[in-house]
């Protein structure tokens, strides 16, 4: 397709309108809506990987959108009231078929790949961790749009009413909604007695992805392979389609989507593990000393290490051998619902936590001595506060000597509570003997470390069980 071609088509056709509603709309969701993609490390501004998975995100309406459009376009014909004229002149119907869903398909890409644009120049000023695994990501979001705008063409065509292009887009969003609650779920129970649902292969035929919850997790190659399988055979299904002129044509042209559907489902995973999976790259930890993070936080290694080692120093001097001796950014990544694993000789970290994002400096020693004496048990994916806060704020006052709230735990309105909480503790704690003190805040460490009990009542001197 030449350029002159290609401006004709332009002018002709509703494919730039397509773009222009695909790169508006996403925008506007991106900057008007605050929500999770504004929000933490997984920002889509922050890293290339959460970028694409975010952006693809946006394809839960997008991807309809470009269905629809797709109908649209292919009623084009039956509108101008020349299909039988087109039919007897020489240029094969493949021919003018490529044309229409070649300018579409151009369009669609570009508006798609100037949003990921937007976003890049973005983490270019965010990140100094550069790579390219984001890309197949991106990729197979931009032929998600043009395969599904490909096909309505070729619904369009064979379904030449007006009705096709609204009822198409209908039954494209309910496809997405139910390939992402429903059908495309599975109701399971953790080991812990948790309820949860989690993915199944089937949620990968929708062109959306779950929300962003860690900025280490990607997509495997599997799932990229497996929806690559899925999507050129509705992209072929729809260009048969737009060919097909007889009916037995049009039936011989949904082989391609009925075949691809079933390979897909083979090669897609069937665990929910191995479909999100852990980017080793992006986990590689990079070290000052004992403090280590991940390499997609590099830039913030500097500010880490000092106040690290500090909180080192002072939980030896506290702790004596039993303290931990290094600090390291976690890099496990567990199921929603699992109860967290902790480790007594290291001190892990996530800059998503609301104890270490909000410090700096002091705070951030005072933070990472709070979460090395009490990490936290609340389930993956669940926030509370309670009784492992209250023993955070006293266990990090014993090791200063000073009881001080903990940066950015609760709002203004509950500091009081807090301090409500821990005074009395707190005080209790230090009017007793040295060896009773270690005692109790061995027990509150053994409880906190093991989530097996309740750290807040070993302080007060009561069972941790």
């Amino acid at each position: 397709m030449n350029g002159r071609v290609l401006r004709i088509e332009l002018r002709r056709s509703v494919a730039p309108w397509a773009g222009i509603v695909v790169l508006t709309t996403a925008l506007a969701f991106l900057y008007l809506v605050s929500t999770a993609w504004w929000r933490g490390t997984t920002a889509w501004t922050a890293q290339w990987t959460s970028l694409a998975l975010w952006t693809r995100a946006l394809l839960f309406y997008l991807w309809p959108l470009a269905v629809g459009l797709g109908a649209l376009q292919g009623l084009r014909d039956h509108r101008s009231t020349m299909p039988e004229l087109l039919t007897t002149t020489p240029r094969p119907a493949w021919h003018r078929a490529a044309t229409l869903a070649g300018t579409t398909a151009i369009t669609l890409a570009s508006a798609f790949a100037l949003v990921v644009l937007i976003g890049g120049v973005q983490v270019l000023a965010h990140t100094e961790y550069a790579h390219l695994g984001w890309l197949p990501i991106s990729l197979v979001g931009a032929l998600f749009l043009v395969a599904g705008a490909v096909l309505g063409m070729g619904v369009g065509r064979a379904l030449p009413s007006a009705l096709t292009p609204p009822v198409l887009t209908m039954v494209a969003f309910v496809f997405t909604a139910l390939m992402n609650s429903t059908l495309g779920r599975t109701r399971t129970t953790t080991a812990e007695g948790v309820d949860i649902t989690e993915p199944n292969r089937v949620s990968l035929l929708s062109p959306a992805v779950d929300e962003v919850r860690n900025v280490l997790l990607t997509f495997s190659a599997s799932v990229h392979l497996g929806q690559t399988i899925w999507l050129l055979g509705l992209a072929a299904t729809g260009f048969a389609l737009l060919v097909a002129a007889t009916p037995r044509a049009r039936l011989a042209a949904l082989t391609p989507v009925l075949a691809g559907a079933p390979l897909a489902l083979l090669v897609l995973p069937s665990e929910p593990s191995r479909m999100y999976v852990v980017d080793k790259a992006a986990a590689e930890l990079v070290c000052d000393g004992p403090v280590c993070v991940t390499r997609t936080h590099q830039d913030r290694l500097a500010e880490l290490a000092g106040p690290g080692k500090e909180a080192l120093r002072l939980l030896h001097g506290a702790l004596g051998g039993r303290a931990p001796v290094s600090v390291r950014e976690n890099t496990v990544v567990l199921p929603d619902g699992a109860t967290p694993q902790w480790s007594r000789m290291t001190v892990l970290l996530d800059f998503d936590d609301d104890l270490i994002a909000a410090a700096k400096g002091e705070e951030l020693t005072r933070a990472l001595i709070a979460k090395g004496m009490v990490p936290g048990c609340s389930p993956v994916g669940w926030s509370g506060t309670g009784g492992d806060l209250y023993a955070q704020t006293v266990a990090a006052g014993w090791v200063l000597g000073d009881l001080r709230q903990l940066p950015g735990t609760v709002a203004a309105i509950s500091r009081r509570e807090v301090d409500t909480e821990t005074r009395p503790v707190w005080k209790e704690l230090k009017a007793l003997g040295r060896t009773e003190q270690l005692s109790r805040i061995n027990a509150m460490r053994a409880a906190a470390l093991s989530c097996e009990g309740e750290p807040f009542d070993a302080l007060k001197g009561g069972a941790s069980r």
